[in-house]
């Protein structure tokens, strides 16, 4: 589909577009990602009749801009979360020529790299919406619409909705960059795992992990980590601690919320030992589902850890 001439058409004839290849309809939902009666509820709206004035994007693109909904696609959102901090990943996925102010036709498209090359994706920006929640990934501010539409255009990429219900955090990575992707045990891991992190971080990988368990099942441990979940990683740093060096990684739940609750944490006490100059730079203490950790604590409760780039 050749989005600036479906564009051109809707503008030309004053109509919204509706996307046939992938419909208002409980096709593009999947059979068996909710019960029978809850799928017949579902209602599709447009972001104009959901907000008074939508956007496409506010004040630039975060990662704190996502919150997962009712699809189990945490892998496909860490890797969004990582995105969204490679600006230079992030403007091949998200064309900049569309929004709901100029030119607005109710149809949008993204980007994502399959079997070697970019292929355009075109989507009309119905939205699925049951007893009045968002289905899908919905923004922390009530009218930005990029992540809820991004993800569409991936369900339709992946054939439906239930498609994105449980996945590979390495393949997203993938397919939102174009890169190489290389993965870490963390029951095995390498030596140098700390030179890694910080390296990878340096030369503005896109990073996530992923927490041992089922991943259907959403059990919370006590100490705030969440089983068979991805994350993403968004920071690894260095820092004077006590009488030596401290390595410390900060890394991001997918919901938006839920946080690590053990060492290095927002409230914890190891940040009281750390110089202003640091705490200030580093710690931001808002339930917003991003904490820090120690590279110990880590390995201990995460399985894997996934790193991709442009080159090797």
């Amino acid at each position: 589909q050749d989005f600036k001439n479906l564009r051109a058409l809707c503008l030309s004839q004053g109509l919204l577009f509706e996307d046939a290849t992938f419909p208002a309809h409980i096709s593009s939902i999947g059979p068996s990602l909710l019960p029978e009666e809850q799928l017949r509820q579902i209602q599709w709206k447009r972001p104009t009749e959901l907000q008074r004035n939508p956007y496409l994007i506010m004040d630039g693109v975060s990662r704190f801009d996502i919150m997962q909904g009712e699809i189990g696609d945490c892998w496909m959102l860490a890797a969004l979360g990582s995105l969204t901090l490679r600006k230079q990943f992030l403007e091949n996925v998200l064309p900049k020529d569309q929004g709901f102010q100029d030119d607005y036709a109710g149809i949008f498209h993204f980007r994502f790299w399959q079997y070697g090359e970019w292929v355009d994706v075109v989507i009309d920006d119905r939205l699925p919406i049951l007893n009045g929640r968002y289905l899908s990934v919905h923004p922390r501010t009530s009218n930005e619409f990029w992540p809820s539409l991004l993800e569409k255009a991936y369900a339709k990429l992946r054939g439906s909705y239930q498609n994105l219900n449980g996945g590979y955090l390495s393949d997203a990575l993938v397919d939102l960059s174009g890169g190489v992707q290389v993965q870490f045990s963390l029951q095995d891991p390498p030596p140098d795992l700390e030179e890694i992190l910080k390296a990878a971080d340096k030369s503005r990988c896109l990073m996530g992990c992923s927490t041992p368990g089922q991943s259907r099942r959403n059990i919370e441990l006590r100490n705030g980590i969440v089983q068979g979940h991805a994350y993403t990683i968004t920071g690894a740093v260095k820092i004077p601690y006590k009488n030596g060096w401290k390595h410390i990684i900060r890394i991001w739940n997918p919901w938006g919320h839920g946080e690590w609750k053990g060492p290095w944490s927002d409230n914890s006490p190891q940040w009281d030992r750390v110089e202003p100059k640091y705490r200030e730079a580093l710690l931001r203490n808002k339930d917003d589902g991003e904490f820090w950790m120690s590279c110990e604590n880590f390995q201990e409760q995460f399985s894997w850890l996934y790193i991709c780039n442009n080159t090797p």
